[in-house]
Formats: structure tokens, sequence, C-alpha cells
């Protein structure tokens, strides 16, 4: 047992140390850092602003006139504006409309103006703007498509954050930065997502988790053999040398 627990828990190790690392240097570094930053909380600022009913002329009657086939509907704050918003299906696909709620006047989709006006409304920081992409297809990883078309707003800043403003509604829909992209892709490795990024491999989880349970319990074999019953056997000579010693 003792040279079938060696060898198996040398090629076991063998095979998984990488992964082993792996796990350790991802985890290390999911822990260091504050999930709160990651998310990017840090960077954007909450108002509180309230929704004022006086100034909303716009009436949700005449709303549906002009959109009868609107769904969703719901009442929101754009900066300090008062707006509408709500889908349509135009063409078999669902449209997101934004609408001045005083006027009636259609916002969205929004223009660069608005959406760098809207970043630098939501942005905590003062560093200067250094890009300004529109993105209607093929989004980055940490997008979803669901979302688009979104402005993508890139400031001056270490971190290199990035805001995500939907031209459609206006919301801001992503922030970004690097420690958060760093984050996601040691998150994958930690996970074993070395495929799509939507989903996670469960029998490579599986195999290798069942190989690890394998190597630790013939580690705890070779423990035994080394370290326990190594002990138990010089204690018995030193019995014996005790017992002659005893009876001279």
């Amino acid at each position: 047992m003792h040279k079938a627990a060696r060898t198996l828990h040398k090629w076991l190790m063998l095979f998984l140390g990488l992964q082993f690392v792996i796990w350790s240097v991802t985890g290390t570094y999911m822990v260091f850092m504050h999930i709160d930053y990651i998310h990017g909380d840090s960077l954007i600022s909450n108002p509180q602003t309230k929704i004022n009913p006086d100034k909303m002329q716009y009436s949700l009657v005449k709303l549906l006139q002009t959109y009868p086939t609107a769904e969703q509907i719901s009442v929101g704050k754009l900066m300090q504006q008062d707006v509408y918003r709500f889908s349509i299906q135009n063409n078999k696909t669902t449209q997101q409309v934004m609408l001045n709620a005083q006027t009636g006047e259609r916002l969205s989709p929004l223009n660069q103006t608005a959406a760098i006006a809207l970043a630098q409304y939501y942005y905590l920081g003062n560093e200067p703007i250094t890009k300004v992409s529109l993105l209607t297809d093929n989004p980055p990883f940490e997008l979803s498509a669901r979302h688009l078309p979104a402005w993508r707003i890139n400031f001056d800043h270490f971190s290199a954050p990035s805001l995500y403003i939907s031209a459609d509604s206006g919301l801001l829909v992503g922030k970004r930065h690097a420690f958060w992209r760093l984050f996601d892709w040691m998150f994958r490795f930690h996970v074993m997502d070395y495929g799509d990024a939507e989903e996670i491999d469960n029998q490579l989880l599986f195999w290798i988790a069942l190989f690890s349970t394998l190597a630790t319990v013939s580690g705890l074999i070779l423990v035994y053999f080394r370290v326990l019953r190594r002990t138990k056997n010089k204690r018995k000579p030193m019995l014996s040398k005790r017992k002659h010693s005893g009876a001279a």
C-alpha cells in the first residue's frame, strides 16, 4: 500500500500541480482585492434625485396615442430630467425608447455629446476623457450584447476605467477598470473556465476534483507510513531497551 500510494500521489500531483498553483494565485488575488472596488462602485456617484410629477406634462395617454405598442413603460431620470422609458416592437425586434416626460420629445438614441455629459455626471473622478466610441455589435467580453447599442467612454486614469452608457435608455449599464478585467480572468482560471466565458466546464471540474481527492487520500496514506508508523517503530526499540535495563 505504501508503494502504491507513493506512485499514485507522485503522478497525480505532477498532473494537478499546475492547477493547484493557479488556484492559489487566483484565489489570493480575489481575496486580496475588495469586491466593492472590483465592482467599480468607487468609480461612480449615486445621485438620489426624485421625480417631480408636476413637471410631467406629457401624459401617459399621449404616450400611448403616439406609441400604441409601447410596453414595459417606466418613469425615471436622465440626470435632472424626468423621462419615460419603454420598449416597442420594430421589424420583429424590440427597441428601447426614451422620451422627455415634460415635452414628449424623443431623446433616444443618445448622441455623443449627451453620452459624454452622462458619463461625466456619473463619474466621480476629474480625469479627462481619452476615448469615446459607439458599440453596435461585437461588444467586448465585459459588456453583454443585450445592452447594445452603447457608448463606451474611457477616462485617463492608471486603472483605465470605462463607463458604458446605453444609447437607447441613457442608463449606466457597465463600469469596468483594469483590476476588474484582471479579476475576471482570475475567476475564469479559478473555476477552470478555459473555453466559453459564459459556461463552466463541469466535466473538467468533476475530473480534477476526483483526482484531487485521490491525491489527498494517497498523501494521507504516505503521512501515515512516513510519519506516524515510523515514529511508532522508533518507540519500540526504546521500550525494549528500558525493559532490558530494568531487568538488569
